[in-house]
């Protein structure tokens, strides 16, 4: 704005100043976290897996049970070389542990616990309990993990299809999820092991179980694909000519990879206690072969005179899943807020 001086001379009086541009907004990357937790992380330079490391160290009873559940790994992995640690095999007989003379029941207190058999025996066979404890964790987290990973790799396609490519796809996909899931699982479990005679059963106990498993991993999978195919950076990717098979696997899959995980560590001790039920209702694992389940089955006829029988695989049981489910919890808390208690 110009005006005229008393000497004729033009002078600029300054313009108002203007108010300051506002900061451009900022941009979310591709298969960025969540609005809620996740974000504030991510906004102070962490991405979702520090924040879970950071949140697992700083709870004391998630760190107990992630030493647990290291330390059955471990036990399954290394079952062999445990058992002859001990100086037993899981089918050899010590005679000499047991009284013949009352029915076979463990020599010493606590159900035979000795120098010579770190937990006890068995009563009648004086099998030792170490041995058949050992190879039984290696039997139980093998069907569990095996199932596990059938049923997450299955859902979790499954789940990414129905979402992603809908219409006839999510229909079919979606009426197969509700067949499966309202068909009594238990009883066709019961009925296809008895009846299999001539079959590795730790295989057909797998694919059982993970056969009835599945739908639940695809429904979470679909909804979250569901929310992720609208996002920038995929309709971006698509407009550039990305094809399908990219974007599934480059932009939604990392999406959806928080709550699948957290999803799986819930699902290993349903899978072990599945296990578990099935062999005690013998019609899981068959003997020799020992089982955490298939112990507890036959203990339950000696629980008035050797407790220590039915204490032992009960207590490992119990301890692996509830590690199992508190890690779970927390994991699923850290990966998965929005999906977690309401």
């Amino acid at each position: 704005m110009t005006t005229t001086a008393p000497g004729g001379e033009a002078a600029r009086t300054p313009a108002p100043a203007s108010a300051p541009a506002p900061d451009p907004a900022p941009v979310r990357p591709p298969g960025g976290a969540a609005e809620d937790g996740p974000a504030v992380a991510a906004a102070g330079g962490s991405s979702p897996w520090q924040l879970a490391r950071r949140e697992l160290r700083r709870r004391p009873a998630v760190r107990v049970s992630l030493c647990v559940v290291l330390l059955f790994v471990l036990m399954a992995a290394t079952a062999p070389w445990l058992g002859a640690l001990g100086g037993w095999s899981p089918e050899e007989f010590d005679k000499t542990a047991i009284d013949p003379y009352l029915g076979g029941q463990p020599l010493g207190s606590l159900g035979g616990i000795s120098p010579g058999h770190w937990l006890g025996v068995e009563p009648v066979t004086g099998r030792d309990l170490f041995a058949r404890v050992v190879h039984g964790a290696q039997v139980s987290l093998l069907i569990a993990f095996a199932a596990t990973a059938i049923v997450v790799v299955t859902g979790t396609a499954a789940g990414i299809a129905a979402g992603y490519f809908g219409g006839r796809t999510d229909t079919v996909l979606s009426r197969l999820m509700d067949l499966t899931m309202s068909f009594p699982s238990l009883i066709f479990m019961i009925a296809m092991l008895s009846v299999a005679k001539d079959v590795n059963r730790i295989v057909l106990m797998t694919a059982v179980i993970g056969l009835f498993g599945w739908p639940g991993v695809a429904r979470v999978v679909r909804g979250q694909t569901l929310s992720l195919k609208h996002r920038e950076y995929v309709d971006a990717a698509r407009v550039g000519g990305a094809s399908s098979w990219r974007i599934l696997t480059r932009d939604i899959l990392p999406g959806v990879s928080g709550p699948v995980i957290a999803y799986t560590t819930l699902l290993i001790p349903g899978m072990i206690s599945t296990e578990a039920a099935l062999s005690y209702l013998g019609v899981g694992v068959r003997p020799p072969t020992p089982s955490w389940g298939q112990m507890i089955a036959e203990s339950v006829a000696f629980y008035e005179t050797d407790p220590m029988y039915f204490v032992i695989p009960s207590a490992f049981l119990f301890l692996a899943v509830l590690a199992f489910t508190l890690l779970g919890d927390a994991l699923r808390d850290i990966l998965d807020p929005r999906g977690g208690r309401s």
